[in-house]
């Protein structure tokens, strides 16, 4: 390695850690407000909490009292988990269909899912709520299916990317053997995709834990979430206890980092392997 190549590369590391630096720091600076009594937290918010300032776990405490944000982690559990669950085998199975059934009609509907990853929530949010509410599916089951309507368009894109590097040969052996297309499907193709249903499954585990305005606007206060819990903290004239907000800041995050730590491997090679052209 020559002395302009070990210099681009001091270079680019330096940058990458200034922008390591850059992303950490807000998490960083909640977690240390959190520790912090709220009248002090504006007052010097980048300070180490100090004698006069450090509250201890009182900010996690008061905070769980004040949301009940253990039952809203299991409403966001529920949903995070079957919602993911439900566009992972819908999507896939559906990848594998228009990919393997290679027709007009099926190419359409690929770029119908394709297309439906530029149209912005708000311009169709009205009419979701509205149209959830006369089916019924303003609850923790029914918004499921709407996370599946909203997530069914990147998955399905990276599917089946995914999918077409799979040789035909090996299902076609499986089908010789006398397996059905649902037994072809669970037992030789799923296993294959398991890097891109990982990658699936993370995208759609941190956009749907941590999305506030669809279970607000499907599911209302009912069944909290806990991004929905966080923000009642905000009393009255904003007013907000902004100690017990940090708290429980840290609370709703620490999960959804430690999933994505375990996973995140399977991130870029599975979205690698399925950007592939249909």
């Amino acid at each position: 390695m020559n002395k302009k190549q070990k210099i681009i590369d001091y270079i680019i590391v330096f940058i990458m850690s200034l922008l390591t630096v850059a992303f950490l720091a807000p998490i960083f600076i909640i977690l240390l407000n959190s520790f912090k009594g709220k009248f002090f937290i504006a007052e010097a918010p980048f300070k180490l909490p100090g004698n006069d300032t450090f509250v201890g776990l009182q900010n996690y405490i008061d905070g769980i009292a004040k949301t009940g944000i253990i039952q809203s982690f299991g409403w966001s559990l529920f949903i995070t988990v079957f919602s993911v669950l439900v566009i992972i085998v819908a999507t896939s199975m559906t990848a594998w269909y228009t990919s393997r059934q290679n027709n007009n009609f099926n190419k359409g509907l690929y770029y119908l899912f394709t297309f439906s990853m530029i149209v912005p929530f708000q311009m169709v949010m009205f009419t979701m709520s509205k149209m959830a509410n006369v089916l019924h599916l303003d609850n923790p089951l029914g918004i499921i299916v709407i996370y599946l309507g909203f997530g069914a368009g990147l998955s399905v894109f990276t599917f089946t990317g995914f999918v077409k590097t799979i040789p035909i040969e090996i299902e076609e052996s499986a089908m010789m053997d006398g397996c059905k297309p649902l037994q072809t499907y669970f037992k030789v193709v799923f296993p294959i995709l398991r890097p891109t249903a990982i990658s699936v499954a993370i995208l759609n585990a941190m956009w749907i834990w941590n999305d506030y305005l669809l279970p607000y606007l499907v599911i209302g206060t009912k069944y909290k979430t806990i991004p929905i819990a966080i923000q009642y903290l905000k009393g009255g004239y904003g007013s907000i206890d902004m100690g017990a907000m940090m708290a429980m800041l840290i609370l709703a995050i620490v999960p959804i980092i430690i999933f994505y730590l375990i996973c995140q491997k399977y991130i870029i090679k599975g979205v690698v392997e399925g950007a592939v052209k249909f």
